[in-house]
């Protein structure tokens, strides 16, 4: 089961102006075949699936541990995309084509389908697919697997990067190409675990670090990608037999913190009357949650 905090893993800076377009470019990252969803579900159904776990517990901890982070993965681009989105159109009565704006930006499947906000869907507005999730049953297969998507994921991370210089996506971007660096490296020490094989020889891929980055830097700075959260009060206690010892690109020790990082405030999406979201009369539905919470 889930416990849920009403925050993001990272506080996210108040956007400047509406960047649809961006937004539709960092929604690759949200429903792309390496996006967070793919990430989020991959390792939630190998920990479902996984046999053996009394007797493998750190590899099911360390699988389990990283599925339920990428849950607020999913939750902070999805925030990044919405932040991208407020304030695309204009407010007006529907005669006068409100959202007459949204056929020129390049995914209109935002405003028709979805009042301005994210969707479970790539870049081009395609639905994320479950059959993009790999669960063989073969620990060392399914570890391989995940440090081949997280690769992958840090790749469409850099590139959407390059295409924006939204200081949102940009604050969301340095923060996950850091938490994304941490997964590949316990994969990789997974890997050499069962193996013998030093699979962090081969990071970072691309091999390009965080530290170029001045949004993933400051996060690196603080330690970040050397600690590992453990998202449980009480469970996936052993992932500290596989996160221990030093980072292989700085030295430095690896933690492993109890509890999820300190977080920041999920942003309050405004009314969108135009968009009927959360309705055509906004005040009239505030007024009847008013008197139940009275």
């Amino acid at each position: 089961m889930y416990l849920r905090i009403d925050k993001l893993q990272v506080e996210l800076p108040q956007p400047e102006h509406p960047d649809p377009n961006a937004a539709a470019a960092v929604q690759e990252l949200l429903g792309g075949r390496f996006g967070e969803m793919s990430t989020l579900m991959n390792y939630t159904y190998q920990s479902f699936n996984f046999r053996g776990k009394k007797k493998l517990k750190p590899y099911y901890d360390l699988i389990a541990n990283i599925s339920t982070e990428e849950l607020g993965h999913i939750e902070l681009v999805a925030a990044t995309i919405n932040m991208m989105l407020t304030g695309s159109t204009k407010t007006d009565e529907p005669v006068n084509a409100p959202l007459g704006s949204a056929v020129n930006y390049r995914n209109v499947h935002h405003f028709i389908v979805n009042g301005q906000t994210a969707l479970v869907g790539n870049s081009m507005g395609e639905a994320w697919r479950g059959d993009y999730v790999f669960a063989s049953g073969d620990l060392v297969l399914d570890l391989l697997h995940n440090f081949f998507l997280e690769c992958g994921a840090r790749l469409q991370k850099l590139r959407v990067y390059e295409m924006t210089d939204n200081p949102v996506a940009r604050q969301m971007l340095g923060y996950l190409l850091v938490r994304g660096g941490v997964h590949q490296v316990a994969y990789a020490k997974a890997l050499e675990t069962l193996t013998g094989v030093n699979v962090t020889k081969m990071l970072p891929v691309p091999n390009i670090e965080n530290a170029k980055f001045p949004e993933a830097r400051k996060f690196e700075e603080q330690g970040i990608h050397r600690t590992l959260y453990r998202f449980s009060p009480e469970d996936y206690k052993d992932v500290t037999r596989i996160w221990t010892g030093t980072h292989p690109t700085d030295g430095g020790e690896l933690t492993v913190v109890d509890g999820p990082p300190a977080g920041g405030e999920i942003p309050e999406l405004k009314d969108v009357p135009e968009e009927f979201a959360p309705g055509y009369d906004p005040e009239m539905l505030a007024e009847i949650a008013k008197k139940l919470m009275s």
